[in-house]
């Protein structure tokens, strides 16, 4: 089908919706995100009113005190015994990660700037990402050593002294420090699609330095040490379908069923950990469509909710994110919900009592919060069998003009998932009067091995075919196809690309930010310290080259009719800009309704709240002049 071009001039039938205000206040409200807790119940957390996330210190008392005020975004990690913080930044969403040491001992109460900070680990040239920090190291990752390969240092805070523990190669996913010091668990992508393996380095790594077997299909991800550094706590989906809790020894090489020891399972559900510091306790989560169900695992083998009754009929079906406190006494929660961006909250491990630290929902305009919607889940028949599980919001605010209009979201990854976390995005696109329809196609996590690897090289386009499913289905939920959007970011923009060119019937417009159009240039130009792990995905060029191009949007670009919205950093590492920049061209040599917003200090996606609230509400506004009628 044709659509027409944007007339954004014309606003007749809107109710007197304005679309700019809504989603410009919907890109204001205040989202916390917890990055560490220390003995004291101070907690480091994060938001991005000063326009991308900074640092900000919460005192148990309340008291927030802003701490940086730099170009990019940050996280960090306390200096457990030092009023010192780990900062890790970059520049310009390059992703080339930096470390630096802010000193709070000076009670300083203004933010500070990048002079501001002690330099701890820098080289502009490569990244450095933390892994783990204690009283007597720190512990990063780094592609220095060949722009590759990410090794694991460790670097001694009394002298300054590294050692490079780990060079085996790879990407480094994540690291844990034994508690006598002497050893690493490394969890590390494997070759294998969407699988990660487990590797020792230190003493500890005597029998064999493979925890798991690095062949296996199978997400393996260490999670911390038993009390006697004997054993490693990993979540596994090995020889099963979803991720259980796993005690590992390490008297002997390999991962089979003599060295392993089931401590929690869910048959239908995957489940997630964070063992206390000093391996005494465990939280346990569990994955139930998109939710996460917290519980402590007891020394009896009993699981207890970590959360009181009173705060989890509070929180609902909710995202929930753990840190523990260096000295084990309490842990931080980051709880998100569809129609509440990120709260903190900190929980007494011992006594399990939950207390608010920071409020999502303070200074929320009221009638903004009548427009936030919850979804309803939904499985999507497909033509050869599967369902596909899909979140639909539908506004609570009845817009005439766009009564019957949708929009599919389709989230990045592929190896990751929609959940139900608060997206200004979706809650932007409902308020305006659209009803959007957020799935979890073939490929995504959450439903189980089988489910997440139904899209492997040359599955892909099942996947793709799922987006046809999902339009099949809006007629049944009272929706009208011929006014069915796409939008999607990363490899969410791959699939839009592909659903507006290899089924151009169906989409009347898309979005797409920071998408690949093709497979082939995108391995060509991506940054080389990822090609090989997306490569196991997708295919390799040496191998698979055809598969490639016959899974391309830009190969089917002479079918491509649906007025399309393209956002991307110039910076990004991971999905060049020359991906967008030949989408565009072609779609200009086409006489294609398009926009095309670069932004010179991006990377991949937005990072910075002034280029969000330039983009999203001119492409929320582009999709509300095609769709009205």
């Amino acid at each position: 089908m044709s659509a027409p071009t944007p007339n954004p001039s014309d606003r007749s039938g809107l109710g007197g919706v304005d679309v700019s205000a809504v989603v410009g206040a919907l890109l204001d409200l205040r989202t916390w995100s917890a990055f560490d807790i220390d003995a004291e119940g101070r907690v480091l957390a994060g938001h991005d009113e000063l326009g991308s996330v900074q640092l900000v210190e919460i005192d148990p008392d309340g008291t927030r005190t802003p701490l940086t005020d730099l170009p990019s975004r940050c996280v960090g990690r306390y200096r457990p015994g030092r009023r010192q913080v780990v900062v890790q930044h970059d520049n310009g969403g390059d992703e080339l990660m930096q470390l630096s040491l802010l000193d709070l001992s000076t009670g300083a109460t203004t933010p500070v700037t990048l002079d501001g900070l002690e330099p701890l680990v820098r080289d502009p040239a490569y990244l450095h990402v933390i892994g783990d920090v204690d009283d007597q190291r720190l512990v990063y990752g780094t592609n220095r050593r060949n722009g590759v390969d990410m090794d694991v240092v460790v670097r001694d805070w009394a002298t300054g002294a590294e050692e490079v523990l780990w060079d085996g190669g790879g990407y480094v996913a994540d690291t844990h420090v034994s508690h006598d010091g002497t050893s690493v668990a490394v969890t590390a992508l494997s070759l294998r699609p969407a699988s990660t393996l487990v590797v020792l380095a230190g003493p500890r790594a005597a029998a064999g330095n493979q925890v798991t077997d690095p062949d296996d299909h199978a997400r393996n991800h260490a999670v911390g040490w038993a009390p006697d550094d004997e054993a490693l706590v990993l979540t596994s989906n090995s020889g099963r379908e979803f991720d259980a809790v796993m005690r590992v020894g390490l008297d002997g090489p390999g991962f089979d069923d003599t060295g392993r020891t089931t401590l929690v399972a869910d048959e239908a559900h995957d489940l997630a950990a964070w063992p206390s510091p000093d391996g005494s306790a465990l939280v346990v989560g569990r994955l139930v469509d998109g939710g996460v169900e917290l519980a402590v695992l007891e020394a009896d083998g009993r699981l207890r909710s970590a959360v009181p009754a009173e705060k989890g009929a509070q929180w609902g079906r909710a995202v929930a994110d753990v840190v523990w406190a260096a000295d084990s006494s309490r842990f931080v929660l980051t709880v998100s919900q569809p129609t509440a961006p990120g709260s903190l909250y900190s929980v007494d491990a011992a006594k399990g009592r939950a207390t608010l630290v920071a409020d999502s929902r303070e200074g929320r305009p009221v009638d903004l919060a009548a427009r936030l919607v919850e979804p309803s889940i939904h499985r999507v028949p497909t033509p050869d069998g599967e369902q596909v599980p899909c979140f639909v919001y539908a506004p609570s605010v009845p817009v005439p003009a766009l009564a019957g209009a949708s929009v599919v979201l389709v989230h990045g990854g592929p190896e990751s998932a929609a959940d139900l976390t608060f997206s200004p995005v979706v809650q932007a696109l409902v308020g305006c009067g659209l009803t959007v329809l957020v799935p979890n196609v073939r490929g995504s996590t959450g439903y189980g091995k089988r489910w997440y690897s139904l899209d492997d090289v040359d599955l892909r386009l099942d996947s793709v075919a799922d987006l046809a499913a999902l339009h099949d289905w809006l007629p049944s939920q009272g929706l009208d196809p011929e006014r069915a959007a796409l939008w999607g970011g990363s490899y969410g923009g791959y699939m839009v690309l592909a659903g507006v060119t290899m089924q151009p019937e169906r989409w009347a417009a898309a979005v797409d930010i920071v998408g690949i159009s093709s497979l082939v240039t995108f391995l060509e130009n991506t940054s080389a310290y990822r090609r090989a792990y997306r490569e196991r995905e997708y295919g390799s060029l040496e191998h698979d080259r055809e598969l490639l191009v016959r899974a391309s949007p830009i190969t089917y670009l002479d079918q491509l009719r649906a007025p399309l919205f393209v956002i991307h950093g110039a910076n990004d590492p991971r999905v060049p800009l020359s991906e967008a920049e030949q989408i565009v061209e072609a779609l200009a040599a086409r006489g294609v309704p398009h926009v095309l917003k670069v932004y010179a200090d991006e990377g991949h996606g937005l990072a910075k709240r002034a280029n969000r609230q330039d983009a999203y509400p001119a492409a929320v506004t582009f999709l509300v002049d095609l769709l009205a009628r």
